[in-house]
């Protein structure tokens, strides 16, 4: 006996309504609200459908990352609720929960590239980005990561990989110079984090690798860095390694900090 087109409406009504709470977006935030705004959980989450991928593009994003870092967010937006983020939201998560991993570039070789991956946490620090603004750029405020460390076949030392956003770099100094003494792109990189063009920071001389090194706990040579039109950073250095009183020293501040966070200083 087939259906009559009232029941069939009736039917299909039902059906949009029993997927509505899926897309519902109350609905979402507190189900990621639950889970702690898990980044893995979102990935999975935008990548079932163009509609849930809508969703998280308008919304999830920006609430993942108000939730995990909310100082250096609330810094990024200017204090101003509801303002845009360069470079879109998904690329900031993206930053701040993706190591990029490291390839070959001008100033850095390496017998194999190393892949990215996803970290548990991370500390991003302005007063670290300070160290890594030359003299001319001082006014700029700039959020860095703690080096993640990756052992590097048939090289003496670690590697470290580092990342970093520019607070409104579009204002800032350091684009200013850039523009103005017409430092060209990098031709073979992207910014792995949005996608657009780079400029090395080595090539522009805008590098001060005392304070960086001394922040990083590298060496001066083999720190390279690069920053993408939306104020990304990503880098690499060769870290030093600890002696073992230091690795004392390391192991006694462990244990009297509570552990790294997302969120800015």
């Amino acid at each position: 006996m087939s259906e009559s087109p009232s029941q069939k409406q009736k039917v299909s009504k039902a059906d949009e309504s029993s997927e509505s709470g899926i897309f519902d977006e109350r609905v979402l935030v507190l189900v990621f609200e639950s889970l702690k705004w898990d980044i893995r959980d979102l990935c999975a989450t935008a990548s079932v459908n163009h509609k849930l991928r809508a969703v998280s593009k308008r919304l999830l994003w920006r609430e993942l990352c108000l939730y995990r870092a909310p100082r250096m967010i609330a810094s990024l937006m200017g204090g101003v609720p509801n303002s845009r983020i360069c470079g879109g939201w998904q690329s900031i998560a993206k930053l701040l929960f993706f190591c990029c991993g490291c390839e070959s570039s001008r100033y850095f070789r390496l017998s194999q590239p190393l892949q990215g991956h996803f970290v548990k946490e991370s500390r991003f620090s302005k007063t670290s980005g300070q160290s890594f603004l030359a003299k001319k750029c001082r006014g700029d405020v700039l959020y860095l990561s703690d080096p993640c460390e990756h052992p590097a076949r048939g090289k003496e030392y670690d590697l470290g990989i580092y990342r970093g956003v520019f607070r409104e770099f579009k204002k800032s100094r350091t684009r200013d110079y850039l523009i103005n003494r017409r430092v060209e792109f990098e031709e073979k990189i992207r910014c792995p984090y949005c996608g657009t063009r780079v400029w090395s920071m080595t090539a522009a001389r805008l590098v001060p690798k005392k304070s960086a090194a001394r922040r990083l706990g590298s060496h001066d040579e083999g720190l390279e860095y690069f920053v993408c039109l939306n104020g990304h950073l990503h880098g690499t250095c060769l870290l030093v390694p600890l002696s073992s009183d230091e690795d004392e020293d390391e192991d006694e501040a462990d244990d009297d900090e509570s552990g790294d966070d997302l969120d800015g200083q």
